[in-house]
């Protein structure tokens, strides 16, 4: 699939346009997403993220965790994959185009020294959640280790102890300041979240729903943003994309929502947005 995004007055987010697969293509065409999984009894965060970058177009996601972990991972999906993360990073090869961190993963040592391993392998990276959280003491050992290809998505709270200087009364310049400090993309969150790119290029979506506000519904926007970096989409357009999309979600589904069942509306999310392209 191809995603296309669409600007009004160069700031607003709307419906982005959606081309279908070309009919010669195959699962690694696709984009191969990788999510890291959370610790056992910890895995929720995680397997939401997975199926969302599966269900937004990656052709095929593998959640990479401890043997334990995977057992109830294993319990819960089918068409994901499963592989053991060992301290090689062995199992993330040249085929594996996206990379997601931090929903579920905790807040020790070794999450960070994993995040830095991670961004070194030169691929576009989420960073989201426990990921942002176990930098908030040594935030410049994360900045010099990002790029343009990573996206940073902080709620206020996350932000705020990633960039305690930085006001968020003007979230739009909270977000621009912020990356360009830090040389990422970042999806600050909020009722009209705004992704600002290091360059000083920014947008809003004000296409969104507060049903979008209950657990684990930011470990499905940060899914869906792997599954179109795993598609080759730059992490700004990824990330801007990603953010109608979950709101589109919102819209949609109205009362009830919950996290678990966000994944069933992405197909008609993706419909409309073919119907509309």
């Amino acid at each position: 699939m191809t995603f296309t995004l669409q600007l009004s007055d160069e700031t607003l987010i709307t419906q982005p346009r959606l081309a279908p697969p070309e009919s010669e293509t195959h699962k690694y065409l696709r984009g191969h997403a990788v999510v890291i999984s959370g610790s056992e009894l910890k895995t929720g965060a995680s397997r939401l993220c997975a199926r969302a970058a599966l269900a937004v177009g990656a052709g095929l996601v593998t959640i990479l965790g401890d043997r334990p972990a995977l057992c109830e991972h294993a319990a819960h999906v089918t068409a994901i994959m499963l592989k053991e993360l060992d301290a090689t990073l062995s199992a993330i090869d040249d085929r594996v185009r996206a990379i997601a961190v931090g929903p579920g993963a905790g807040t020790d040592d070794g999450l960070r020294f994993l995040v830095l391993q991670l961004l070194a392998l030169k691929k576009p990276v989420l960073l989201d959640a426990d990921a942002l959280t176990v930098f908030s003491g040594n935030k410049t050992l994360l900045f010099n280790a990002l790029s343009e290809d990573t996206v940073m998505t902080p709620h206020l709270g996350e932000f705020a102890r990633l960039f305690p200087d930085i006001a968020t009364a003007d979230p739009v310049a909270a977000a621009v300041e912020a990356a360009r400090r830090s040389g990422s993309v970042i999806l600050l969150k909020g009722s009209h979240s705004v992704i600002a790119a290091p360059t000083g290029r920014y947008s809003i979506n004000r296409h969104s729903s507060p049903w979008l506000a209950t657990a684990g519904s930011g470990d499905i926007l940060s899914g869906m943003i792997c599954g179109l970096l795993a598609q080759g989409l730059p992490a700004f357009d990824a990330a801007a994309i990603a953010a109608w999309l979950h709101g589109d979600i919102g819209v949609r589904a109205g009362a009830g929502l919950t996290a678990d069942r966000m994944t069933e509306y992405i197909p008609l999310v993706l419909q409309g947005c073919l119907q509309e392209g």
